[in-house]
C-alpha cells in the first residue's frame, strides 16, 4: 500500500526546490505517517541542496517539521493518530550515547540524518515515475505535505491549534540547538558571561537560553544591525557589530579584561572560532562549536592558550538534547511567554519555498517557516 502526496524535491544541479507529486510507502513498524503543518528552513537544508553535505540527490529535505500523526507502525509506543508532534533528529536508541540520554551523540548520527535513507538503504519516498527519492533526511524529510518519519524523531507536544503547532517547528533543530547548547552544555552560573558569535536562528536561541540562567552578561556578536537589535529585544545585555567594532577590545571592555565564561560559535566561520577561543576567561572558559561550515573546513587557534589558560573547545550537535524531555520543556516556556523564539520567524506559503530559502541565505530573514494549511 502507498499514498500520494506532494513534496519539494531537490534535483542535481537545479539549485531549487520543485513541488512534485510523490508516493509514500506505508509506515514500517518503527515509523509514523505525519501530516505536515509547518516546516522551518535551516542553513543545512540549503547546504544539502547545493551538494555541500553528502546526501544523495534527488532528495526531499526539511528537518524542522511539525505536524499531526495520521498512522503509526506496529512497534511504535508513545505516539497515536491525532497527536501533535515536533519532528527532530534521528537516533538509534541502542548505542551507549543513546542509552545514556545523549541521542545527539548517537554512534550512527551521521548516517541516520544525512544518508537520505533508512538504515537498510531504502527510502519511503518515490517520484511519479517510480524512481526513489532521498526521503529520510534527519529521519523526516518534512518539505512535504506528508512524511513517513522515524518514530524516534517525533516528539508529542501541546498545541491548541494547527497554526500554533506550525510555529513550533523550528524547535526541532535551530532553536533546541542554540538553547540546548547553553542550558545543557555550558550551564552558565551566577555572575558568568556568555558570548554568542553569530546572531542567526541558532545564535539568537542561545541568547534566549542564556536569559533563562543566572548569567550576568549575554553578548551577541554579528555584522547585521537588524539581528543585533533583535538580540537586545530578546534579552542580550550587550551587542557588538563585528564589521564596525573591534570585537576583542569590546569584549575586554565589557568583561573588565577577564574574558567570557562561555562562548557559542554558531556562524561556522573559522576566523570567528579563533576569536571565540581568544575571548575565553582563564581557568574555566569553554567554546561550544555549533556552526557547520562545509565538510573539510579547518580552523586554527593557539594550542598554548588552551593549555596555559585552561580553556576548552567542545563540539555540540542539536544542543545535546534529550528530545523527549527538552523539546516539551521549551514548548512550555514558550507558552508561558518566557521563551519568545517566534520573534525570529517569518511565515511563507509552501509554494514560496525558494523565496524563503533565498531570504534565509541572504540573511534577510532569521527563520523562514513554511505553513501548510489544511
Amino acid at each position: 500500500m502507498s499514498m500520494r502526496t506532494r513534496a519539494a524535491v531537490a534535483r542535481p544541479g537545479s539549485g531549487t526546490f520543485v513541488w512534485e507529486d510523490v508516493t509514500l510507502d506505508d509506515p514500517r513498524p518503527d515509523e509514523a505517517l505525519v501530516r505536515i503543518v509547518g516546516a522551518g528552513i535551516c542553513h543545512t537544508d540549503i547546504a544539502a541542496r547545493a551538494g555541500q553535505v553528502p546526501t544523495p540527490l534527488p532528495a526531499v529535505f526539511g528537518h524542522e517539521g511539525a505536524g499531526v500523526v495520521e498512522a503509526v507502525g506496529s512497534e511504535v509506543t508513545g505516539l497515536a493518530p491525532g497527536d501533535s508532534v515536533v519532528l527532530s533528529f534521528s537516533s538509534c536508541g541502542r548505542c551507549l550515547a543513546c542509552r545514556r540520554g545523549h541521542p545527539a551523540s548517537c554512534e550512527h548520527f551521521f548516517a541516520r540524518n544525512f544518508g537520505g535513507a533508512r538504515p537498510d538503504g531504502s527510502t519511503p519516498v518515490h517520484a511519479a515515475d517510480g524512481s526513489d527519492l532521498g526521503g529520510r533526511f534527519f529521519g523526516q524529510s518534512s518539505f512535504a505535505e506528508h512524511a513517513v518519519v522515524d518514530a524516534r524523531c517525533a516528539v508529542p507536544v501541546l498545541a491548541d491549534t494547527e497554526d500554533e503547532l506550525a510555529l513550533l517547528a523550528p524547535l526541532g533543530c535551530a532553536v533546541q540547538t542554540g538553547a540546548g547548547t547553553v542550558l545543557n552544555v555550558l550551564r552558565p552560573g551566577a555572575g558568568s558571561t556568555v558570548a554568542v558569535f553569530g546572531a542567526g536562528a541558532v545564535g539568537l536561541s542561545a541568547v534566549l537560553g542564556a536569559t533563562l540562567t543566572l548569567a550576568e552578561r549575554v553578548i551577541a556578536i554579528d555584522i547585521l544591525p537588524s539581528r543585533l537589535e533583535l538580540a537586545l529585544e530578546l534579552g542580550a545585555t550587550h551587542v557588538i557589530n563585528g564589521r564596525t567594532e573591534d570585537v576583542q577590545a569590546r569584549l575586554d571592555e565589557i568583561t573588565g579584561g577577564r574574558g567570557v565564561t562561555g562562548a557559542v560559535e554558531s556562524s561556522g566561520v573559522p576566523e570567528l572560532l579563533r576569536q571565540a577561543v581568544d575571548s575565553l576567561a582563564t581557568g574555566n572558559g569553554t567554546v561550544a562549536v555549533v556552526g557547520t561550515p562545509p565538510l573539510g573546513t579547518e580552523g586554527t587557534f593557539d594550542i598554548n592558550s588552551l593549555v596555559v589558560h585552561g580553556r576548552s573547545i567542545r563540539g555540540v550537535a542539536e544542543g545535546d538534547s534529550d528530545l523527549v524531555g527538552f523539546v516539551p520543556a521549551l514548548v512550555g516556556l514558550s507558552r508561558s511567554g518566557r521563551f519568545p523564539f517566534e520573534r525570529m520567524i517569518r511565515t511563507y506559503p509552501p509554494e514560496r519555498i525558494n523565496e524563503a530559502a533565498a531570504d534565509a541565505a541572504s540573511g534577510e530573514v532569521v527563520k523562514p517557516l513554511l505553513c501548510f494549511r489544511p
